[in-house]
């Protein structure tokens, strides 16, 4: 009998069964209900080999994820629920690296994995080889080759103002992938900048923001990058237009070739879509960084969006940054699930989300250089994964009746030790988490990183062992003994851990350019396996259209107190009454 050939391809439009159907999810099912009250201070205390099984270190990053209510068993049904030719994870993978469009509802391809290829490495999309776009091939100019060069011509003072004097400003308006990418990872590799410039990041359409960034700037020396993949994006070309009016204010005589030139120095475009850049003012032809749509916004910092980073760090950290994050595609893409970090990460989330019923889950990088870092995968997560809409439904089962995207929040250690930790530690909601860190700090003053990593490696073995009723009761007990003082038995319960609290330790040499780049890339895989096992497009973003539909319907009453308010939802028009009597001074 011939093989079932029906999951072959894993973005075919006949549906696929129920997840929760599937005899592999079912048997972990059963398994949970096996093992949900096991601690994982017994699991360390029977098994002396639990560290050394549940870790992995590859490509120079090392994952130990032993601190998880898991056992050998688990994670072997864990990989079988991966390995499953319903859910067909390893042909999905392929599909993403081969260029088919995995993003069915907008029929795109998604290749951002293209933009950190080996310029050799074709990729198609449909007849094109995309990477005679992306990356160096002889005689070809591609957008790398431009942004590199664009980014040194900076560096070196070679890119003058209108009045003469070299670029020393650059102020990156963008919102969303346009900004959140780049501010976090040139807030990260600072160290590798060149302090001589002044970079600022504008998102918000609140005007402070941008007031605020132009404060101590000279227009003369200032560029502004404009990052809109579609260039209608309203926070960003609002913001756009008035650094435009700032810019133009400045010149001494506005006339048309003036304008021309103040516009051709100090602005540049990063967009997929030349015609609303060239209606802005600006010449594609010499303005534009193109970026393409099988880029996806909050995948996009390997693109032409990383023009900031380029400018701040130079073309060959940049270019290290985006081997770093190749070197995981190569690991996910070919290494077994057993040993494949991203996966591994995928499944434990999964194992949380769906079987224990927590969906909360916290970023902790003990690195203040990742500060935004937790904010990054916000975005990349929830607006990946923030989905119920089924990718392959049978008629009648469009939405999934499974949980997906988790809430993912954090803050740098140990800052967050001393704000949320006490919830993560005795609070009633469980939050797995993720311990970034490094062996070396780049910064190296003397006893800071051994009390950083002290710190970290503490809290995790806290919250996985924590401390029982008995070892507190004797504690208490020692105390009082030394002090001559009664024990306080109601302090026991105050001072109990329950532990059995599950994290994993993330760890590198150094975040240097290249370690960075391993970093997203893990997440950003991580993310899509979870997305292929739910079933959903981790692609698109529909669920950000409807608010923005709405604002600019209410626009006109909000700017005009004589317009007709365009709702019948009884908040709203009170809302914008009130608003409207406030509003003015």
């Amino acid at each position: 009998m011939a093989a079932d050939t029906r999951i072959q391809d894993p973005w075919e439009t006949r549906p696929r069964k129920k997840l929760t159907s599937l005899l592999e999810w079912r048997i972990l099912e059963q398994h949970f209900q096996e093992i949900r009250d096991l601690h994982l201070r017994e699991l360390f205390r029977d098994d002396p080999g639990r560290a050394e099984r549940f870790s992995v270190e590859d490509c120079g990053i090392f994952l130990d994820y032993s601190k998880n209510r898991v056992t050998d068993r688990t994670m072997e049904l864990l990989f079988s629920l991966a390995e499953s030719e319903e859910i067909g994870l390893r042909e999905a993978i392929e599909a993403m690296f081969t260029g088919r469009p995995i993003n069915r509802t907008e029929n795109r391809a998604v290749l951002h994995v293209a933009l950190r290829s080996r310029p050799d490495a074709p990729f198609q999309v449909g007849e094109e080889n995309i990477m005679e776009q992306v990356n160096s091939l002889p005689g070809i100019k591609s957008v790398l080759n431009k942004v590199c060069e664009f980014a040194e011509e900076i560096r070196q003072g070679k890119r003058c103002g209108w009045r003469g004097d070299p670029i020393t400003n650059i102020v990156n308006l963008g919102i969303g992938g346009s900004d959140l990418g780049p501010a976090m990872v040139c807030e990260a590799l600072r160290p590798y900048s060149d302090r001589s410039l002044t970079l600022r990041f504008v998102s918000n359409v609140d005007g402070s923001h941008l007031a605020e960034a132009l404060q101590d700037l000279d227009p003369a020396r200032t560029l502004f990058i404009v990052a809109s993949k579609t260039f209608t994006t309203t926070e960003t070309m609002t913001n756009a237009i008035s650094a435009r009016k700032w810019l133009l204010a400045s010149l001494p005589h506005a006339s048309a070739e003036n304008v021309r030139t103040a516009l051709a120095r100090h602005f540049v475009a990063v967009s997929a879509n030349p015609q609303k850049v060239a209606e802005f003012g600006l010449d594609p032809a010499n303005q534009l960084f193109v970026f393409w749509e099988w880029v996806g916004g909050r995948y996009s910092v390997w693109s032409a969006i990383g023009l900031p980073i380029a400018i701040a760090i130079g073309a060959k950290n940049f270019l290290s940054f985006l081997e770093g994050a190749r070197e995981i595609d190569d690991h996910f893409r070919h290494r077994p699930f057993r040993t494949n970090i991203p996966v591994i990460l995928a499944l434990l989330g999964i194992w949380y989300i769906n079987f224990f019923g927590w969906r909360s889950y916290a970023i902790l990088p003990y690195s203040q250089r990742l500060a935004r870092f937790p904010a990054y995968l916000q975005q990349l997560d929830m607006e990946s994964n923030g989905k119920q809409a089924r990718l392959h439904p049978a008629v009648g089962e469009e939405f999934v009746t499974w949980s997906t995207g988790p809430v993912v929040w954090g803050e740098p250690g140990t800052n967050g030790q001393h704000a949320f930790f006490q919830l993560l530690h005795q609070g009633t909601e469980i939050v797995p988490c993720d311990f970034i860190g490094f062996a070396q700090s780049d910064y190296p003053v003397p006893d800071h990183q051994a009390k950083l990593l002290a710190n970290l490696v503490a809290q995790t073995e806290a919250l996985a062992i924590g401390r029982s009723l008995e070892e507190v009761e004797t504690e208490l007990k020692e105390q009082a003994k030394k002090t001559g003082q009664p024990w306080r038995q109601d302090l026991v319960a105050h001072k109990y851990f329950p532990g059995n609290r599950p994290s994993n330790i993330i760890l590198a040499r150094n975040l240097d350019p290249h370690t960075l780049g391993k970093l997203i890339a893990i997440y950003e895989h991580k993310i899509f396996v979870q997305g292929v096992i739910w079933d959903i497009n981790s692609f698109d973003q529909w669920g950000v259209e409807l608010g923005k539909e709405l604002a600019g319907k209410l626009l006109p009453a909000l700017a005009d107190p004589q317009a007709p308010i365009a709702s019948e939802n009884s908040s709203t028009k009170r809302v914008i009454e009130w608003i409207r009597r406030h509003a003015t001074r």
